[in-house]
Order: C-alpha cells, then sequence, then structure tokens
C-alpha cells in the first residue's frame, strides 16, 4: 500500500510539472509568435536585382561578382520620390582583412541573401515610416570595403581582390537612373554607419548626378567618426583609414574641396570633409557611439587584457574612470560636430545613448517608445527637416540622463575587430 501511494504521489508530482512547462512553453510560444506577427507587420521582403552589365565595366565587388540592390517601388503621392539607403558594415584596410571578406556578404554578391527586410527608415507603412513609406526605396548592398570610394585598376591574379567601390556605387545609380530616377521629384541619400559615412562622401555627387530641379539632401546615421586618440594615447583610427584610402586607391574619390586642403587620408573623416559640402546634410548620431567607443576610443591593441571589454558590451557595467573618458569622448565628438560651422541647411539629431544605427530597425526610428529629442523621434526630425517644416539642430545631456534611449547590449563572447 505504501509503494502505491508514492507512486500515485510520483505520478501526481509529473503530471503537475507537465502541466506548467506545458504553461510555460505556451507562453513562449505566443512570444515568439508575437514577435514574428511584428516583424511582418513593420517590415518587408525585398528581392534583390544584381547589375550584371557593371561586371563588363570593372564594377564589382571584392570577389568580382556584380553589385547587387534591392529596390521597392514607390507608389501615389510618392512615386517620383527616391530614398537610397547604403549599407553599412565596416572595411577592409589590407590584403588580409580584404580576403577575409571576399567569402562573405560584405566582398560578394554571391554570398548575399535574396530577400531583405525592409524596415523603419525603409518601411512601407505610413503609421511606421511617416515621410517616406510610399517612396521609391533602395537599399544598396556594401561588398567594397571602402564606402564605395575604391577604384584601382589592377587586379592582383594570387588574391584576385577588386577594389571598385567608387564604380559599383556609380553603376548602381546608372541602374536606378534608367529605372526612373532620372524624374526624381524629391532624392535622399542616406547610410548607415560605413553607407553613413558614404552617405556624407557621396552627397554632393549624389545630387550632380540628378536634374538640376530635383530637392536632394543627405542623411548619415552613425556615420560621422571622429579622429580620435585611443585609450593608450596612440592614433589608431587614423592609421586605420589611412590604410584604408591606401589600399583602396581612394583618394581620387574624396571630396576634393577636402583633398586639396589636406593629407587625402583625413578626409575620410567627416569632420574634414563636410565643412566643404553644399548640399544639405542631416548628422543622426550616438554621442556614445558603441562602435567607436569599442573601436577608436578602446580597440584591443589598446586595451590587450580586456579590461574594456565588459565596459563595451553593456554601459551599465563601465566603471567610474571608464564612464569618465567615454564622457570625455562625447564632449570631444560634440566640438567636432560644432567645428564644421554654422549651417542652416544642416540637420543634427545627436544623442546620448550608447548606440550605432538608429534608422534601420523600427523601435529606433519611429515608435511610441523612440528615442527623443526636444520630444521629437528621429523620423519626425528627419522627416521636418527634409521637407523643411522645421530646422532641427540639437544634442542631448550626459548620460544617464536621457530616459528615451535604446543603449546597446552585446554578446560578450563576441569583440567586433577593426
Amino acid at each position: 500500500m505504501r509503494d502505491l501511494t508514492k507512486a500515485l504521489s510520483f505520478t501526481i508530482f509529473h503530471v503537475r510539472l507537465i502541466r506548467i512547462m506545458r504553461g510555460i512553453l505556451l507562453q513562449w510560444l505566443h512570444i515568439v509568435m508575437y514577435a514574428v506577427i511584428l516583424v511582418r507587420t513593420e517590415s518587408i521582403y525585398v528581392n534583390i536585382t544584381y547589375v550584371q552589365d557593371a561586371v563588363a565595366r570593372g564594377a564589382v565587388c571584392l570577389d568580382g561578382s556584380p553589385p547587387a540592390y534591392h529596390f521597392d517601388k514607390g507608389y501615389g503621392t510618392g512615386v517620383n520620390n527616391w530614398l537610397i539607403q547604403l549599407e553599412g558594415g565596416g572595411w577592409c584596410n589590407n590584403v588580409t582583412t580584404c580576403l577575409a571578406r571576399k567569402g562573405n556578404r560584405l566582398g560578394s554578391s554571391k554570398q548575399m541573401v535574396k530577400l531583405l527586410a525592409f524596415s523603419g527608415l525603409l518601411g512601407n507603412k505610413a503609421r511606421f515610416n511617416p515621410d517616406f513609406y510610399n517612396w521609391n526605396r533602395v537599399k544598396i548592398r556594401y561588398c567594397d570595403g571602402s564606402s564605395f570610394t575604391g577604384d584601382v585598376e589592377a587586379v592582383n591574379p594570387v588574391t584576385g581582390l577588386h577594389y571598385r567601390g567608387a564604380r559599383v556605387f556609380l553603376a548602381v545609380m546608372k541602374d536606378l537612373l534608367a529605372k526612373g530616377m532620372k524624374d526624381a521629384e524629391n532624392a535622399m541619400l542616406s547610410g548607415c554607419s560605413a553607407g553613413g559615412l558614404a552617405a556624407i562622401l557621396h552627397c554632393d555627387n549624389f545630387k550632380n548626378l540628378l536634374p538640376i530641379g530635383t530637392k536632394v539632401k543627405c542623411l548619415s546615421d552613425a556615420g560621422f567618426f571622429i579622429n580620435t586618440k585611443d585609450v593608450s594615447g596612440a592614433q589608431h583610427i587614423e592609421t586605420y583609414f589611412n590604410d584604408i584610402v591606401t589600399t583602396h586607391g581612394s583618394a581620387k574619390n574624396l571630396p576634393p574641396s577636402c583633398t586639396l586642403r589636406m593629407r587625402p587620408s583625413l578626409c575620410f573623416f567627416p569632420q574634414y570633409s563636410a565643412r566643404g559640402i553644399r548640399t544639405p546634410l542631416f548628422v543622426l548620431n550616438a554621442a556614445y557611439d558603441s562602435w567607436q567607443i569599442k573601436n577608436a576610443l578602446a580597440p584591443i591593441d589598446a586595451d590587450p587584457r580586456g579590461r574594456w571589454h565588459n565596459c563595451e558590451t553593456d554601459i551599465l557595467k563601465c566603471s567610474s574612470t571608464q564612464l569618465q573618458i567615454m564622457q570625455g569622448f562625447r564632449l570631444e565628438f560634440i566640438r567636432t560636430i560644432t567645428g564644421l560651422g554654422l549651417s542652416m541647411s544642416r540637420g543634427l539629431f545627436i544623442n546620448s545613448c550608447y548606440a550605432h544605427c538608429q534608422t534601420e530597425m523600427q523601435e529606433t526610428w519611429f515608435r511610441s517608445d523612440s528615442p527623443k529629442l526636444n520630444n521629437k523621434t528621429i523620423a519626425k526630425a528627419v522627416g521636418d527637416w527634409f521637407y523643411d517644416k522645421s530646422p532641427f539642430q540639437r544634442g542631448d545631456c550626459p548620460y544617464p540622463c536621457d530616459r528615451t534611449c535604446h543603449n546597446r547590449v552585446f554578446d560578450p563572447q563576441e569583440h567586433p575587430l577593426i
């Protein structure tokens, strides 16, 4: 009888445990299903287009494959408006790092996904993207490693590397002009990270490709990289950018208003090149840019013992000393932006977040809990600026005062290297 009682108790326990586990599993399934539904409603998937005829002109990715982009056609009042988004993804500064990219999507269109999600700035619904939802929206894929500035004719037969970023940019532009961009009434060149830098460097070139009557502006998201010293006092990022410009032969494709005044490799920094840009430019950047903190301020070379690793992973894990250094970086960033000089045509949204790229994700572009300055979301600030409804030039108070930030938290197992 005692054994039977134990057996019954054991069975009842397991039944209860199974019910509890089933309840937890159902809760997780509901969460996952909600997330999938949310992603599907906030974004659309757009097919890839390869510019095959660009290969004959030498406008190719690092591995020699054709350039590619994703294009969702505009409609209604936006049918003659064009939004061009340049993909980001860092750079390669020598043969070794470019070879590493050659075998993935950042160096070969053969490795790119055929369908790409469009959300945030590229979204096609008014409630998620009020000012640009019905424009012709294009995302140009990044596969050259030079922010679309490289152009070296020779191809090493051993490595097979093609440094042709500038040709890629022009080849895709030619394809889009033929598909209707030549009749554009409004156009904006934008980009994130390395693409945000490219949006600055190509801003005037983009305007020159379009009809005289077209309203043209540019938006740089997390592309304002500053020439700062790292925590060891070395000019790490300056050396790195110099290597990029040298490897890719980029000097001739950087803004001449800058290269005529100083060493061309310095013109890869927006603080020097953006001064001479004539086309209206909106600079969106986190003052504690997570990529720059990790790769320019405290790169592995300057932090061999990894003392900054936890801090770079999550700003809440930074020590008081590290936060003080980061506050110094913010002040330098603001001084650099201010150094561009006054311009009523320029837009500025410099929030005190630990982030990098805020236009491509719905939660940071336009949502009820999105980052705000002066009670305006990024989407509202950019839209009002583009349509000349109201100018926008705003900074922020120091961390941690801004409660609207979506601060990035990274996988502690990852430590991105330059």
